[in-house]
C-alpha cells in the first residue's frame, strides 16, 4: 500500500479533508501572497522613486550653493536607509560627483545599459539593470534650468523579500493549524463508522483462527445505519457457512485422504482459475509450499507456455462438463530458468449436483525425466549409428586407398617422370597418407578392445586430436600441447580415447574462434598421498561455466548445448575416471556476454590416474611400466 493511500476509513477521511483544505488554502494563499507581494513591490517602487526625486532636489540645492561636502553627508545618511543599497550623483559625463562610497568619486561606474537610460530622462525613472534582480532609480539634477547631473538610488530588496517571506510563513502556519483541526474533527466523526467495522474485523479474525467457534455469535447490532445492515449480513453469512460445512465434512475427509496418499499430483480449480486444493506431491513437484498455491491463479504459478494450455482445458471443462485427457505441457519452470520440464495432465469436472460443475480437478504427472531419457536414447542411437557408419566407411575406404598407394608408388618408380611430375606424385602420396591415418584413427576409435592393455596416454590423446584437426583448423584455434613420452597406463584404451574425445570436444564447443586449446600429459604425484601416476590437463580460454553449471556437469542428461547435446558425455567420462581409480578437478571462470573482451575466462579439467590405473598389469605387460618408473 502506498504511503499516500491510507488503509483505514479514519485515515481516508482525514486524508481527504486535509487534501481539500490544503487545496483551498493553497488557492487562497496564492492569491493573497500574489496581491500582498504586488502591493509590497508597488510601495517599494514609489519609495524608491521618491528617494530619487528627493536626492535630486537636495543635490540641486547643494550644487547651486557649492556645498559638495553637504551633498556627501546627505548620501551617507541615505545609505543608512535599509531599503537603499547605494546612492550617488553623477555628472552629465557619467563621472561620480558624490557617492555614499567616497572611493568612487570621479570615476565612471555606470554600465552601458545605465548610460542608455540617461538621455531620455526628464523626471524620475525606475528600471532594472540588465541581468539584475534589484531596481534602481535615476532623476535629473538641474541648476538654473541647466542639466548638471543625475541622482542615482540603488534599491536593497532584502527588506522587501523579508516581508514576502514573513507573509508566506504566516500562511503556512495558518494552513498547518487548519490541517490539525481538520484531522481532529475527522477523527471524531470516523469513530462512529470504524467502531462497528472493528467489531466485524475481530469476529472475522475469530472465524479465521477457529472456523467452528460460536463464541460471540451472532454479533450484536448496536447502530441504526448501514453498519447495522452489514452486521446482519455477516451473521447470515456465518450461519450459512455453518450449514454448508456440515455437508462438506464427509466429502472433504475422502478428498483429503486421496490427496495426501496419492503418488501423483492433484489440483482443483474454481471458475476464476484459482487453486482451491492441492496435495503435497504436487507442491513438492512445483517446489512450492501448499499455502503458496491456494488462492493463486494458474498464470501466477505456471509459465505462459503451460498456463495457457491448462487454463483453456479448465475453461472447456467448466463449459461442457467433458473431461480432457492426456494433455502434454512443456515449459521452462521455474520461470526464467533454463530447466525445461514436461507434464502429462488429465482434467475432469467435480460436480456438486447433476448439472453444476463446482470445481475442475487436474491429475498431473511429470514426464520430464522420461522424455529426457527417450530423447537421450534417440540421440545415443543416432550417435552409435553414425559411429558404425563412419567405421564402415573408413573400412571400405581402406581398399581403394591401398590400391591408390600402390599405384602412386609404381608411378614414382617411372624414370620418364620429370622433377615437377615427381614432386606432384610425392605431394599426392603425402596427402593420401593423411587420409589413411584418419581412417585408421576412425577405426581404432570405434573398434575398442574389451580387455585392458598398457597404453600410452599421450598417443591416445594425439589420436583424438587428429579426429578434431578439421575443427581446429576451421575455427583457427591454436593447439598448445606438452605431452611427455613416459605416460603408459594399464587401462581400457577405447574408454580413455572416449574420455579424451569428450573433454576435447567440449573445450572446442566452449572456445571462440581464434581461441586456444591446452593439452598437457605428464607423470606426477597425487597431492593426497604422494603416490605416482599420470596427470592430464585439458584447458581452454572459452566462455567458462557458471557455478550452477559446474555443480551439475557430471549429472546424467544435464546439458547446456540445447538440441546438440545429450547430457551424457561428462557423465560417462566421470564413470570412466572412477573406473580407473582416477581423480578429477574442474576449475572455470565464467564471462558474461556483456563483459569486456579483455576479461579472462575458460575451463581447466585436471585428471590424475594412479600408476596402476585399472589395476596391476599382467606380467607380460609390466615391462613398459617398470621401465618408465
Amino acid at each position: 500500500m502506498s504511503w499516500w493511500k491510507p488503509r483505514s476509513i479514519r485515515g481516508q477521511l482525514i486524508f481527504g479533508l486535509i487534501l481539500l483544505e490544503g487545496l483551498l488554502v493553497l488557492v487562497f494563499a496564492t492569491l493573497l501572497v500574489r496581491e500582498q507581494a504586488s502591493e509590497i513591490h508597488e510601495r517599494a517602487r514609489l519609495r524608491l522613486e521618491s528617494e530619487a526625486g528627493l536626492l535630486a532636489l537636495q543635490s540641486q540645492d547643494s550644487l547651486s550653493a557649492g556645498r559638495g561636502d553637504y551633498l556627501q553627508a546627505i548620501l551617507r545618511t541615505m545609505r543608512t536607509n535599509p531599503t537603499i543599497r547605494e546612492a550617488m550623483v553623477t555628472g552629465p559625463d557619467s563621472r561620480v560627483i558624490a557617492s555614499s562610497d567616497p572611493t568612487l568619486k570621479g570615476k565612471d561606474v555606470l554600465t552601458p545599459f545605465e548610460k542608455q537610460q540617461v538621455p531620455p530622462v526628464t523626471g524620475s525613472m525606475i528600471f532594472r539593470a540588465s541581468g539584475g534582480a534589484a531596481r534602481e532609480a535615476v532623476a535629473p539634477v538641474r541648476v538654473a534650468g541647466k542639466l548638471v547631473g543625475y541622482a542615482w538610488v540603488y534599491e536593497d530588496s532584502a527588506l522587501e523579500e523579508q516581508q514576502i517571506y514573513s507573509l508566506v510563513q504566516w500562511t503556512i502556519i495558518f494552513a498547518l493549524s487548519g490541517a490539525i483541526g481538520t484531522a481532529f474533527i475527522a477523527s471524531f466523526l470516523a469513530r462512529s463508522i470504524t467502531r462497528p467495522l472493528n467489531t466485524l474485523h475481530i469476529a472475522t479474525q475469530k472465524l479465521i483462527r477457529d472456523p467452528e467457534t460460536k463464541e460471540g455469535f451472532p454479533l450484536a447490532v448496536t447502530s441504526a445505519n448501514e453498519a447495522a445492515d452489514l452486521t446482519r449480513a455477516f451473521n447470515l453469512m456465518v450461519t450459512s457457512i455453518e450449514e454448508q460445512r456440515a455437508g462438506l465434512n464427509d466429502t472433504l475427509a475422502l478428498l483429503d485422504s486421496m490427496l495426501e496418499n496419492a503418488p501423483i499430483g492433484f489440483a482443483f480449480f474454481d471458475r476464476k482459475f484459482r487453486y482451491v486444493r492441492v496435495n503435497q506431491f504436487l507442491a513438492d513437484m512445483d517446489q512450492m509450499p501448499i499455502a503458496w498455491h491456494l488462492g493463486r491463479t494458474i498464470e501466477e504459478l505456471l509459465p505462459p507456455a503451460a498456463s495457457g494450455i491448462l487454463r483453456e482445458s479448465v475453461q472447456n471443462v467448466f463449459d461442457t462438463g467433458t473431461p480432457a485427457r492426456d494433455l502434454e505441457m512443456t515449459a521452462f519452470f521455474p520461470a526464467g530458468s533454463d530447466h525445461q520440464r514436461s507434464w502429462l495432465v488429465n482434467v475432469y469436472p467435480v460436480k456438486t449436483s447433476v448439472q453444476s460443475v463446482r470445481w475442475v480437478g487436474a491429475i498431473i504427472v511429470e514426464t520430464t525425466e522420461r522424455k529426457r531419457s527417450e530423447e537421450a536414447l534417440r540421440k545415443t542411437e543416432k550417435l552409435a549409428a553414425a559411429g558404425r557408419l563412419a567405421a564402415s566407411i573408413a573400412h571400405e575406404i581402406n581398399n581403394p586407398l591401398e590400391a591408390t598407394t600402390n599405384l602412386l608408388y609404381l608411378l614414382r618408380q617411372e624414370t620418364s617422370l620429370g622433377p615437377q611430375a615427381r614432386s606432384y606424385a610425392d605431394s599426392a602420396q603425402y596427402e593420401l597418407s593423411r587420409v589413411a591415418e584418419m581412417t585408421q584413427q576412425t577405426l581404432r576409435f570405434y573398434r575398442q578392445s574389451t580387455l585392458p592393455v598398457v597404453a600410452n596416454l599421450g598417443e591416445l590423446l594425439d589420436s583424438v586430436v587428429t579426429l578434431f584437426h578439421g575443427r581446429l583448423h576451421a575455427r583457427r584455434i591454436e593447439l598448445i600441447r606438452n605431452i611427455a613420452p613416459e605416460t603408459d597406463l594399464y587401462c581400457f584404451a577405447g574408454e580413455m580415447r572416449q574420455l579424451f574425445a569428450n573433454l576435447v570436444g567440449n573445450a572446442l564447443d566452449a572456445s571462440n574462434e581464434g581461441g586456444r586449446l591446452f593439452l598437457d600429459v605428464r607423470r606426477s604425484r597425487f597431492a593426497g598421498d604422494g603416490s605416482m601416476g599420470v596427470r592430464i590437463f585439458v584447458a581452454d580460454n572459452g566462455c567458462g561455466m557458471t557455478a550452477e553449471t559446474r555443480r551439475r556437469i557430471f549429472e546424467p542428461f544435464f546439458t547446456t548445448k540445447d538440441d546438440t547435446g545429450t547430457g551424457l558425455g561428462l557423465w560417462v567420462s566421470d564413470e570412466i575416471i572412477h573406473k580407473h581409480n582416477g581423480n578429477v578437478r574442474v576449475r572455470s571462470r565464467f564471462r558474461e556476454q556483456s563483459a569486456p573482451e579483455g576479461k579472462s575466462s575458460g575451463t581447466i579439467f585436471m585428471i590424475f590416474f594412479p600408476e596402476d590405473g585399472i589395476g596391476p598389469a599382467p606380467q607380460s605387460q609390466r615391462a613398459a611400466l617398470v621401465q618408465q618408473a
